[in-house]
C-alpha cells in the first residue's frame, strides 16, 4: 500500500517508517524538522520503498495538496508539538500544530478517502486510581494545552468517522522510549537518565519522584500503530497501548543509576500538569488487534543504553 507518515523524521515516526518499509509498503515521510531530525531517516535514504522525504509543514495547505495527489491508502498522522512545558509557555504554537494542522490533514484524507491513524497520547488521561489500569473509557483531563490540543484533535478525527464515514483510528500510546529519542530537555526521562548515568552525572527528578509511568518500548509502539492502520476492527475506535505495568520515577532512577546518592530532587517545572499515576490497560488492543508488548522494561532499557553508547553523535 501507499503510506504517508507525518512527523516521519521524529522519534516514533522514524520507527514507524522502518516498520512500514519492512512490511513492504511504499512510504512517504513529511516533517518540518522542528522536533524531528533528518538524520533519523539516514539508513533508509536508499531504500527502494522510501519514495520521498519531504521537508514541509502540515499547516501549509499547498504542500499537502501536492503530497496527497499520491492517493495514499493510509495516513499515519504523528506530526505535532509534543512538549508539555512548551505548550504552557506558548499555547498558540501547540494549538496551531496539533489542532489546525490536524484539521488540514483530515480535509485531505476526506478528499482522497485516505484512512487516518491519529497519534494521541496518554497525557490526555486523568490519573489512574488503582492497579487495574486506564482503559479507553477512563476520564480525560486536559491538564496542559498539549493535552487539550490532543483531545481536540481526537474529537475532530472521530467526527470525520461519524460524519463522513472516513476510516479513522485514535491511538493513545503510553510513555514511549528507545533508540533515537532525544536525551535533552525535550527527550524522554529514560533517555535522559541513561545519558546522564553514562556520563557519571546526577539524575534530576522533578517533584517527589513518586509519580508513576507505564513505559512502552518504541518498537512495540511502532508495531501497534502500524497494526491500527492495517486493521478495520479498530476503525472509529480509541485504542491504548502500554506495557501494562507502571514504575515510579524514583525506582526508575535507581534501576538506571544503581546508586541512590546520584539522585537529586528538583523543583517541579509544571506541577499543575503532573499526572501522578499512569498505568495502561491493554485489553482492548489485545482483543481487537491481538496486540501486546514484546519487550520488558529491563530489555528495553538495555537496548536503549547500548544504542546511546554507540550513537552519542546523534543525540
Amino acid at each position: 500500500m501507499k503510506m504517508l507518515v507525518t512527523g516521519g523524521a521524529g522519534f516514533i515516526g522514524r520507527w514507524l517508517v522502518k516498520r512500514l518499509l519492512e512490511d513492504g509498503h511504499d512510504v512517504w515521510a513529511l516533517d518540518d524538522l522542528s522536533n524531528g531530525r533528518q538524520e533519523n531517516l539516514e539508513e533508509f535514504i536508499d531504500h527502494p520503498k522510501l519514495i520521498e522525504f519531504l521537508h514541509g509543514d502540515i499547516k501549509d495547505i499547498k504542500i499537502l495538496d501536492a503530497l496527497f495527489s499520491n492517493h495514499f491508502d493510509i495516513c499515519y498522522h504523528l506530526a505535532a508539538s509534543i512538549n508539555v512545558q512548551d505548550s504552557i509557555d506558548a499555547p498558540r504554537t501547540t494549538f496551531d500544530n496539533d489542532v489546525i494542522g490536524t484539521f488540514n490533514v483530515l480535509e485531505q484524507c476526506k478528499m482522497h478517502r485516505t484512512k487516518i491513524v491519529f497519534m494521541s497520547t496518554c497525557m490526555v488521561y486523568d490519573r489512574a486510581h488503582d492497579d487495574t489500569g486506564i482503559t479507553e473509557k477512563h476520564p480525560v483531563k486536559p491538564a496542559s494545552p498539549y493535552a487539550g490540543s490532543k483531545i481536540a484533535g481526537e474529537n475532530m478525527v472521530l467526527s470525520y468517522w461519524y460524519a463522513y464515514g472516513l476510516p479513522a483510528v485514535v491511538v493513545r500510546p503510553f510513555n514511549t522510549y528507545g533508540p533515537f529519542q532525544k536525551t535533552g530537555g525535550e527527550g524522554g526521562v529514560i533517555a535522559i537518565f541513561i545519558k546522564k548515568g553514562l556520563a557519571g552525572e546526577d539524575l534530576g527528578i522533578y517533584g517527589t519522584g513518586q509519580q508513576t509511568r507505564d513505559f512502552l518500548y518504541v518498537e512495540d509502539c511502532a508495531s501497534f500503530v502500524a497494526q491500527c492502520g492495517y486493521s478495520e476492527a479498530v476503525n472509529g475506535e480509541i485504542v491504548n497501548a502500554g506495557l501494562g505495568r507502571d514504575i515510579s520515577i524514583n525506582d526508575l532512577a535507581v534501576m538506571i543509576a544503581q546508586d541512590k546518592k546520584r539522585i537529586k530532587y528538583l523543583e517541579h517545572i509544571h506541577p499543575q500538569s503532573e499526572i501522578m499515576k499512569l498505568l495502561c490497560n491493554n485489553d482492548k488492543a489485545n482483543k481487537l488487534l491481538n496486540w501486546q508488548a514484546q519487550y520488558s522494561l529491563k530489555e528495553g532499557i538495555t537496548k536503549t543504553t547500548e544504542w546511546i553508547k554507540e550513537n552519542l553523535r546523534l543525540i
